[in-house]
């Protein structure tokens, strides 16, 4: 759906946890490299993606449900004409998966359109959606980056850089921000630094990115990573930076390092795959045990398994071959595709795995549903033992900054012993890495980063009402208790 842009009053659409990429350059193939750079960006989301480029008087927006590759092609590349643009590759943590909800997103400021991407979570949408709409102010989709789009539109600010510092200075949570003007690209970070940002140069052209493996795929140089409160403007100028929030605590989403971010991105001038591979090397220290060979669970499982193989002098293998072109099952929209992609996805090599005892190593567990099925397979396959080894500590809290863990009945490990979890795997044995373990893999100081989902403690106060919302998921009959009773006479 091609979308022309005038400056007139239209409407808007929208998303969450995601991949964001912008570039301003010189020339007018700005759609292209944001395309590449979506590519790389796939494994953040894979429901949706968009397009939206400025040529300095019209902005032009692209976007629609499905990969980057089923939404793009040579035909609807071609009219997106302009050298600033911004792009985005959504995984619904708030709101449907459905068209309206998909990003970028535009509106209107005074008489100056702008287009939004976001990948975060913000914790006090709710407050801001009502006070938004007592002003009149209309919402045509479900997820919180409308809200932020909304805040910038109706602000009574002169100038619409000054109407994104004043909603920046409102929102809570977690945001890594792109907005596109006609002649601006804006780059903003959360306070806390929850989601990654970096910024990259290529030839004089500046690029803004969630990870550093979208850089390397149109040979941009990274620069450095955008700072926890910074906003960056980039315009015909050039690139100027203020840090605009006050940064109380830095708390990066640890699961960034363990899952999400690419093996072979940057964070804290570290390689991803390098920490990975410290995390499995502390897996085996702190959780040894006698086998034949160590394999993974490819692929986000497979750097811990090497560094376990090397921690242990176990000999590495491939057990289980993956199908490539099934998406990840952890971020699939709904229980049961996700159970038929685990079938579709993974395959074991029965000669090699038969008669021995298997160090099976992966980066998490959190409903156990891909654990089990694996555990089976192998065993189908011949394994004399299965021990299973996680490169990270059990998942306990739901996350409300930006990551698909629903509620806490979504844990296997919650409310569950080692030994309860270790007899529904079915497995010889289970252990996963320590907090203190993780925290040395990774190799800076603990308080740089989010364990909340580990231990409970979130770095930024969770409202009541979204605590109440996760909890009337995982007991639908409460809510209409509470009405029941509060009615009562």
């Amino acid at each position: 759906m091609m979308t022309k842009i005038k400056f007139k009053k239209t409407g808007a659409k929208l998303s969450e946890k995601c991949g964001v990429f912008g570039v301003y350059c010189s020339n007018e193939n700005v759609a292209e490299f944001i395309f590449y750079g979506l590519q790389a960006l796939q494994h953040r989301g894979q429901e949706s993606a968009g397009i939206a480029v400025s040529d300095g008087e019209d902005i032009l927006v692209f976007k629609d449900l499905g990969l980057v590759s089923q939404v793009f092609s040579e035909q609807n590349l071609a009219p997106l004409v302009g050298s600033i643009g911004i792009g985005h590759t959504r995984y619904s943590t708030t709101g449907r998966n459905i068209w309206k909800n998909s990003q970028p997103i535009y509106r209107m400021f005074k008489d100056e359109v702008f287009a939004i991407a976001h990948n975060g979570n913000l914790t006090n949408t709710e407050e801001l959606r009502k006070e938004q709409m007592k002003r009149g102010v209309r919402f045509e989709t479900t997820t919180d980056t409308e809200v932020i789009a909304s805040l910038i539109e109706s602000s009574e600010r002169d100038n619409m850089e000054d109407a994104i510092k004043e909603a920046i200075g409102k929102i809570k949570g977690s945001y890594s921000l792109l907005i596109l003007s006609k002649d601006k690209l804006f780059a903003i970070r959360d306070p806390h630094g929850f989601r990654p940002l970096v910024l990259g140069d290529r030839e004089g052209e500046h690029i803004i990115a969630s990870e550093t493996c979208a850089l390397d795929i149109i040979d941009a140089q990274f620069i450095r990573e955008v700072d926890p409160g910074e906003i960056i403007i980039i315009d015909k100028n050039g690139l100027r930076s203020q840090m605009m929030l006050p940064v109380d605590r830095v708390s990066m989403c640890v699961f960034e390092l363990i899952y999400f971010s690419r093996p072979d991105s940057y964070l804290y001038n570290k390689n991803i795959f390098e920490i990975r591979h410290k995390m499995g090397q502390e897996l085996a220290r702190e959780c040894p045990v006698e086998a034949d060979m160590v394999i993974s669970v490819p692929d986000s499982g497979t750097p811990a398994a090497i560094g376990y193989s090397a921690g242990s002098k176990i000999p590495y293998g491939e057990g289980l071959i993956k199908n490539r072109y099934i998406g990840r099952t952890f971020i699939l929209p709904t229980q049961e595709i996700r159970e038929i992609g685990v079938k579709l996805k993974l395959n074991p090599l029965r000669d090699v795995i038969k008669g021995k005892r298997l160090v099976v190593v992966d980066d998490s567990i959190v409903r156990g549903n891909t654990s089990k099925k694996v555990v089976k397979m192998l065993y189908l396959a011949g394994a004399k033992e299965i021990h299973m080894r996680i490169s990270s500590p059990p998942l306990l809290h739901p996350c409300y900054y930006g990551i698909d863990m629903a509620t806490k009945k979504d844990f296997l490990a919650n409310h569950r012993t080692l030994e309860d979890i270790r007899k529904y795997l079915n497995v010889d044995s289970l252990k996963y890495l320590s907090i203190d373990s993780l925290v040395r893999a990774i190799g800076e100081p603990k308080d740089k980063f989010c364990f909340a989902c580990f231990n409970g403690d979130y770095p930024v106060p969770i409202p009541e009402n979204l605590q109440l919302d996760k909890y009337f998921m995982e007991n639908p009959d409460y809510e209409n208790e509470v009405k029941v009773s509060s009615n009562a006479k």
